[in-house]
């Protein structure tokens, strides 16, 4: 299960990169998108701090 979490971790951190590449030189200002990135990307990584913090609990469960 561990590698699970970490490939999810991997694989949450490379499109979190792959989004940030996408909006190099687009104004995404405006029409309030910066304000959903800006959420997406907190909840993404409370989602990933989560992940992370569950691996003990997951491994116990083989």
């Amino acid at each position: 299960m561990s590698k699970a979490v970490d490939r999810t971790v991997e694989e949450l951190d490379a499109a979190m990169r792959e989004l940030r590449r996408c909006l190099h030189g687009i104004p995404y200002r405006t029409g309030g998108f910066k304000n959903t990135h800006d959420n997406l990307a907190r909840d993404v990584a409370v989602l990933t701090v989560h992940l992370d913090s569950a691996r003990g609990a997951l491994r116990e469960q083989k």
